[in-house]
């Protein structure tokens, strides 16, 4: 069963010696068929973690090229297939190709020449008609799946800023992101584009300048909102109903399609006396399709069966033929019920029934009993324990023409069905994109909802290099129910004096919930949504990059460490000046030395590299770190602010300017449920290290101190009732 909220795609991937690979993705139940080549192996292998194909279709030849291989490793879960090599081969794709669009050449469709990628195409389409034996008629075209002009988004970042999945896969609370925060969509048209449009965000300003003003002219008419959304939930999913009905299908598919149809000319009259041209112009006109859905309504019944070979599928009075048969066969019934009434006379048998199975048609069945009054024209069929079954001349003329009308009415109506689907693929190009315009809409009413619920803003996008956002939230958090009340805070990035952001802080402050919804914001922004802020501008970022905390993947022989050196590698190799970096620790798996020495030259290396000096994020528990800003111009400390009463502290969620000067670790600990034992001896140690006093014969960390000493470091996560209000 297929997840109307997502697509399913099928990729085929045909690799080349000279190291360029093709690919062609076909998503089977819309008939949406996408072509690329990349010489870049990292853009297929992203592009391949943000459309996660659910079945990849390989040469035999190259099943087990190291390249494929790496290639696949981006995605969860490949069901992977392999080709015979001839389909992959451009000129027999092409062949395959044009035969199936009726054309001439590819030219018409701008990627004719991506010859490796057309010859993914063509296997992919062999192997749907010739292996999967699927009709295909509603694929009538192929587009290049451009990925210029959108932000790109690596597979670890869809994952750390758990923008679809929860991380741990098993959310412990709802919403856990940012997919089920902003999904309200009113279609399963909708839910899928949204999607898309969350895992690619644009980069052009003016385009997402044309949906910003598309959300805000909804937003600024509550009441026309709420009606267009009510017209959109009647619509069904329209491109399946198509896939459907071009492979098979049944009338209520049929009646499914026709109903949402005649949703759409209201549509269309709301649009167009609305004045709202930035809808207008991003979404387009609605083709009614009025001749098609009256047509259907006319022909289906209102409540059609799930088969289409057994009749009950046409409306009376649609087809004069269809109709004879109908009552030709309902007079043959009552004959049947008046010849049992006059046999039942004749005989004198009361208890005389006529019946009917497959195997003998109509009978008569009289009991053991009366079988003495049976007349000797009646001819005996079959015996059973307590009766027997009797046919007759003239029952068996009328059986014929009984059955004979019933099994014509049901071949009659098979064929209006067959020819009704068939007038409904005429109009396929036309149902496609009504069923984009329809999702466009669906995705903007619902920004603007969600905007108008959650009290989120436009933010300004522009081509600066600038993020300067005003009491920002983390869109997710703040709509966890029974949280505690979410505090916004506010940001400035830039590439001069605030390009790179340290944020120090203890644990469970907040650091990661900040760096995270600054990117989840600018996300937000960039795909055409309004932003959890009071005030935010976005100059316009290529692409995200997070290094976020790691497990071991022990399968792949990676540890945490390993892990994280790859990822940062990564962001090192790619990331531009108009790139956004979030870094969540840095060298935290090896020692104390080796992770501030790696941490301290990654900062630099951003920071200084020209071709780098990315807006960046850096949330670190080495407060060493905070000594970059005395000597690099374009680094600011950071800090969440505490309360402190006493020896107790509260965290306040504030970030403002300055390096943390405390750490709060031991406490943490004890709210984790730590040991007594081991929490007092924990302090101990820290005072020796803070001390760095030394007992003869023994190393200092061994030192035992006195109490008193050992809790001046620390202080408590508690409450107080003094109102000592300080940065840390």
């Amino acid at each position: 069963v297929l997840d109307a909220h997502r697509h399913n795609y099928l990729a085929g991937i045909n690799p080349r010696k000279d190291g360029v690979i093709g690919l062609a993705m076909l998503e089977l139940s819309t008939g949406d068929f996408w072509v690329e080549e990349y010489r870049d192996h990292a853009g297929l292998r992203h592009q391949l973690s943000s459309l996660t194909p659910a079945e990849c279709l390989v040469p035999e030849g190259k099943a087990d090229d190291p390249l494929v291989r790496t290639c696949l490793e981006e995605l969860p879960s490949p069901v992977i297939t392999t080709a015979e090599d001839w389909t992959f081969d451009p000129d027999t794709a092409t062949d395959i190709l044009t035969r199936h669009f009726g054309v001439h050449s590819l030219e018409g469709f701008g990627c004719a020449d991506t010859t490796t990628a057309i010859g993914a195409a063509g296997a992919v389409l062999h192997y749907v008609t010739h292996r999967l034996k699927r009709d295909i008629p509603h694929i009538r075209s192929l587009r290049r799946l451009h990925t210029q002009g959108y932000m790109l988004l690596d597979r670890n970042t869809v994952a750390n800023l758990e923008l679809i999945a929860p991380r741990s896969g098993i959310a412990r609370q709802r919403p856990a992101t940012l997919l089920e925060v902003l999904d309200t969509t009113c279609t399963p048209m909708g839910a899928r584009l949204l999607r898309e449009w969350i895992l690619r965000p644009l980069i052009e300003p003016h385009r997402i300048r044309s949906r910003h003003a598309a959300v805000a002219e909804l937003c600024a008419d509550p009441v026309f909102l709420d009606e267009l959304r009510r017209g959109l939930k009647q619509i069904r999913d329209m491109e399946r109903l198509l896939s459907r009905l071009s492979g098979g299908g049944n009338a209520r598919d049929l009646l499914a399609l026709a109903r949402s149809l005649k949703v759409l000319p209201g549509l269309q009259h709301m649009l167009q006396d609305a004045g709202k041209p930035a809808l207008l112009a991003l979404c387009g006109s609605l083709d009614s399709c009025s001749e098609l859905s009256d047509e259907l309504l006319r022909a289906l019944v209102d409540e059609p069966p799930a088969t289409v070979r057994e009749g009950g599928m046409i409306r009376e009075g649609y087809h004069h033929e269809l109709d004879d048969l109908r009552r030709a066969a309902r007079d043959g019934r009552q004959w049947i019920a008046d010849y049992q009434a006059r046999e039942q006379e004749r005989t004198g048998i009361r208890s005389l029934k006529v019946r009917y199975n497959k195997v003998f048609g109509y009978y008569i069945e009289v009991t053991k009993s009366n079988l003495a009054s049976v007349p000797p024209e009646y001819v005996r069929k079959q015996t059973l324990v307590n009766a027997e079954r009797f046919i007759t001349d003239e029952l068996k003329e009328y059986e014929s023409r009984i059955l004979g009308a019933q099994e014509r009415a049901r071949e009659l109506e098979y064929e209006i069905f067959g020819r009704l689907r068939n007038r409904v693929l005429e109009f396929t190009e036309i149902i496609q994109r009504n069923s984009r315009a329809v999702a466009l809409l669906d995705v903007i009413s619902t920004f603007a909802e969600r905007a108008r619920a959650l009290r989120y803003v436009r933010p300004e996008v522009n081509d600066s290099q600038r993020i300067r956002i005003r009491e920002g939230r983390h869109p997710v958090i703040e709509c966890i129910p029974d949280s505690e009340p979410f505090v916004p805070n506010d940001t400035l990035l830039d590439t001069e004096q605030n390009q790179l952001l340290i944020i120090t802080g203890p644990n469970m402050a907040g650091k990661s919930t900040y760096i995270r919804q600054v990117a989840l914001i600018v996300i937000m922004a960039q795909m055409g949504s309004f932003v959890p802020a009071s005030e935010a501008e976005i100059g316009v970022v290529d692409r995200v990059f997070t290094r976020v905390g790691a497990g071991d993947e022990l399968a792949a022989g990676r540890s945490t460490f390993m892990v994280e050196m790859q990822e940062t590698a990564t962001i090192l190799h790619n990331a531009t000046p108009r790139s956004l970096i979030v870094l969540d620790e840095i060298g935290r798996g090896t020692s104390t030395f080796d992770g501030i020495s790696i941490a301290w030259a990654v900062a630099e290396y951003i920071h200084n590299s020209p071709r780098i000096r990315a807006r960046t994020l850096f949330a670190t528990h080495y407060h060493e770190l905070t000594d970059l800003a005395l000597t690099l111009p374009g680094i600011r400390n950071y800090n969440i602010m505490v309360k402190e009463s006493g020896d107790r502290i509260i965290f306040l969620r504030r970030i403002v300017p300055g390096a943390a000067d405390k750490s709060y670790g031991i406490h943490v600990a004890r709210l984790a449920g730590l040991p007594d034992e081991v929490v007092e001896r924990a302090r101990e140690i820290l005072a020796n290290l803070e001390e760095g006093e030394f007992e003869e014969g023994q190393p200092k960390i061994a030192r035992r101190h006195a109490r008193k000493a050992a809790h001046q470091g620390q202080l408590t996560l508690f409450p107080g009732n003094e109102e000592n209000t300080r940065p840390s």
